[in-house]
């Protein structure tokens, strides 16, 4: 007889790793230390937007979004890359894809007088939206 746990006991075990991982993030941005402490914090990049410069902020918007999916395709490529998941044909090709992409986001970036860095959106206390760049 094989000993299963009851349903019971794998509630309290759920229950009890949900009450560890809470301990360990402040449930306000007050209960974080490191908001609390004293010294200068960047002021937080705020969108702001008028008449003169919506299409451009539209454009910041849009792009930010698109950069935000280009490098989590990007992180998926390079996953299935290192399983052995594609061809060699199918590698390049995406590779390919990837590196237009990039170039095509830049020349949109340049276009609107925006920069990649301008797209990473600052979330405040949970950081920014984009990854640091590897």
């Amino acid at each position: 007889m094989t000993d299963t746990p009851r349903p019971s006991d794998r509630f309290d075990e759920v229950a009890e790793a949900a009450t560890r991982a809470f301990r360990l993030l402040p449930a306000t941005p007050r209960d974080d230390p490191r908001l609390l402490a004293p010294g200068p914090r960047g002021p937080a990049r705020r969108i702001s937007t008028g008449p003169d410069t919506v299409e451009r902020d539209l454009m910041k918007l849009v792009l930010t979004i698109v950069e935000l999916l280009r490098q989590l395709i990007e992180r998926q490529a390079l996953h299935r890359v290192e399983s052995g998941d594609l061809t060699d044909a199918q590698e390049e090709t995406l590779g390919a894809t990837l590196m237009a992409l990039h170039d095509r986001m830049t020349e949109l970036c340049t276009r609107y007088g925006l920069t990649l860095q301008d797209l990473n959106l600052d979330l405040g206390p949970l950081g920014t939206l984009l990854p640091p760049p590897d």
